[in-house]
């Protein structure tokens, strides 16, 4: 039964873009029904008493019935907002319970038990003290903003969830039915292999190519990590930073475009900016971040001693390609529609898919398996990317519910909370915002994260920065509550993909957590830098030389950042050399910053204070290779 609900919500949602057209908030209940369904058939305990069969099914037809209310009497909803009937009420409040139990069953239980809280807020507001109290709403209003309207529920991260992620969801599953993640794996290998720390690069290279189409880093881990972790650990890393090498990496696969996770898609949405310009002011920071985790593993390798892979070991380049070159095609389509031809990503994504399907077809044929073994090849990807998109539904009307309550009032009493907290500091406002992200982050998904914090937190990231004469674009809050989202995949103590990196790597859960999030480091700096200095992100840069030397220069910034944390370059850092390379780092991150410093002193253009942190990561590297030599 689950796998015919899951193909059938494949090809609906693959009707969308091409066949059917329907309104949105049509297509969004009908898309969280598929969820709801879903969600419900894998999670209960299968039995073969005629009665618990009946109530089981009895639930999950409540359950859809629930989250196809709203469609089933939209007009009449319509006509009578702010005065809803009875019934209304009642659906809304059994809509609402479901919604939630079946997120707690697919996610766990801090996203129902943020909305709860979220919920009991708004009731009890006007009884608490004077910071904390407001009007609230009673059960009417409440019903009517998050059920009953496209306020809550059925809001904006439902409705890119229905129209752009599931799509590029399937794509991703589809891929890796087709055995597009060994291919990465083995091209990877055989171009980074034979170096120092090899598995560990290739395990960063293969991560970033699939965490393009996935855009999880749960999903990163359980694909490539089975395959990484144990040649990162034949060749002499610890387990533990096997598998926090793999937690790394696979997290940097949501930052990197053009997929980046769901969040990236309702970014588009909130921001009202076309995806192609998220895409632009993610890429700087993302190749940034996914190259210094690469001389993060070479640093690893420097310190234990590590070679790279015996010959045998390493995976011939032309036979590898030669054997699944064609899973470079529906990349190089999807590259084309979104960035050439501009197309939707909803759009470009159904025909890359279109794509994928012909090139299995002849891949089975060619195999001489036949056009049976294709289609089954293609029902497994539906059955796959229907159920990794579950949770992320889910995840995304639940957030909606929240969303629609910190419109009612509860999003300008945090506020007010937060400002009080950050006593109008943006430093401390990020800090507050980034902290608060990972804690929320531990046992919710990067979308929730995002959705929860960046709807509460990024107009006051840009009120506050305005009020200090700092002009931070919205884009640039919005990426920095979404980057703190991801890294709360690795933080201690509820990583979640450290867990599943440690289960295949054999260690502490815990370790690996705490061993991950030092390698994440290096990333966390990176929002900071571009929320003070938004030429990281490109915005108003269109000259692409201006923004390779910007990429070049954030590269080396974030590189000399890790070496800081890591305490080595070359050699061990002593305490000079750490501090010069801490000042390198600012300087190479925001060169605005030493100019406004020197402002009246020294009148230069800004960029050439490149030159003085290139400086001083010269005279450090030139004094660590010296004392090498003895």
């Amino acid at each position: 039964m689950a796998k015919i609900v899951c193909i059938s919500w494949a090809i609906f949602q693959l009707l969308l873009p091409s066949f059917i057209v329907l309104d949105s908030i049509v297509v969004r209940a009908i898309h969280l029904a598929f969820a709801v369904a879903i969600g419900l058939i894998t999670t209960m305990t299968p039995s073969k008493n005629t009665v618990q069969v009946f109530i089981k099914v009895g639930v999950i037809v409540i359950a859809v019935m629930s989250m196809l209310y709203i469609i089933m009497d939209w007009e009449g909803i319509a006509l009578r907002s702010g005065r809803p009937l009875f019934r209304d009420v009642f659906m809304g409040l059994v809509g609402v319970s479901c919604l939630l139990v079946v997120t707690r069953r697919k996610i766990g239980v801090a996203l129902p038990i943020v909305v709860v809280v979220f919920t009991l807020y708004i009731f009890f507001a006007p009884y608490m003290v004077d910071l904390l109290s407001f009007q609230g709403a009673s059960i009417t209003k409440y019903v009517t903003q998050v059920y009953l309207s496209t306020e809550g529920i059925y809001g904006i991260p439902l409705g890119v969830s229905a129209s752009i992620v599931y799509l590029f969801v399937l794509l991703g599953a589809m891929m890796e039915k087709a055995g597009a993640g060994q291919f990465f794996i083995n091209i990877a290998l055989s171009l980074l292999g034979k170096y120092r720390g090899g598995p560990a690069k290739a395990a960063v290279a293969s991560s970033g190519l699939m965490g393009m189409m996935s855009g999880s880093s749960i999903a990163n881990v359980v694909t490539t990590g089975v395959f990484t972790i144990p040649l990162m650990k034949k060749v002499g890393y610890p387990a533990k930073k096997a598998a926090a090498i793999e937690v790394a990496a696979s997290t940097d696969g949501q930052l990197m475009p053009p997929i980046m996770g769901a969040a990236a898609f309702i970014i588009a949405e909130y921001v009202n900016i076309p995806y192609f310009e998220v895409v632009k002011a993610a890429i700087i920071p993302a190749l940034a971040s996914n190259i210094a985790l690469m001389y993060i593993t070479h640093l690893e390798a420097l310190k234990l001693g590590i070679k790279g892979l015996a010959k045998p070991d390493i995976p011939n380049l032309l036979y590898t390609l030669k054997s699944g070159w064609y899973f470079l095609v529906p990349i190089i389509v999807l590259m084309i529609q979104l960035f050439v031809m501009r197309h939707s990503p909803g759009r470009a994504a159904f025909w890359t898919i279109v794509v994928l399907m012909g090139i299995i077809l002849i891949q089975e044929i060619r195999k001489g398996k036949g056009i049976y073994s294709a289609g089954s090849v293609i029902g497994e990807g539906f059955v796959s990317g229907s159920k990794n998109m579950v949770p992320v539904a889910l995840a995304c009307a639940s957030a909606g519910i929240i969303v629609g309550l910190v419109n009612l009032g509860v999003g300008g009493m945090i506020t007010q909370i937060v400002e009080v907290i950050a006593n109008g500091n943006i430093f401390i406002l990020l800090v507050v915002v980034a902290v608060a992200s990972m804690i929320l982050g531990m046992g919710l998904p990067t979308t929730a994260t995002y959705v929860v914090m960046a709807s509460l937190m990024a107009p006051v990231i840009v009120v506050i920065g305005y009020s200090y004469g700092l002009i931070i674009p919205l884009i640039a809050a919005h990426l920095f509550c979404f980057y703190f989202g991801i890294l709360a995949d690795d933080t201690p103590p509820v990583g979640l993909a450290a867990y599943a990196a440690a289960a295949i790597a054999k260690t502490k859960p815990i370790e690996t957590c705490l061993q991950a999030f030092s390698y994440d480091v290096r990333t966390a700096i990176i929002p900071f830098m571009f929320v003070f200095n938004t030429d990281i992100i490109l915005i108003g840069i269109t000259s692409w030389p201006l923004a390779c030397v910007i990429l070049v220069m954030t590269v080396l910034a974030t590189c000399t950042f890790t070496s800081v944390i890591q305490g080595w370059c070359l050699v061990k850092n002593n305490i000079v050399e750490s501090v010069l390379l801490l000042v390198s780092t600012l300087i190479l991150f925001n060169p605005k910053w030493v100019a406004s410093l020197m402002d009246g002193v020294v009148v230069v253009p800004y960029m050439s204070y490149y030159g003085v942190g290139i400086g001083l990561l010269g005279f450090v590297l030139f004094s660590q290779k010296r004392r090498g030599r003895h």
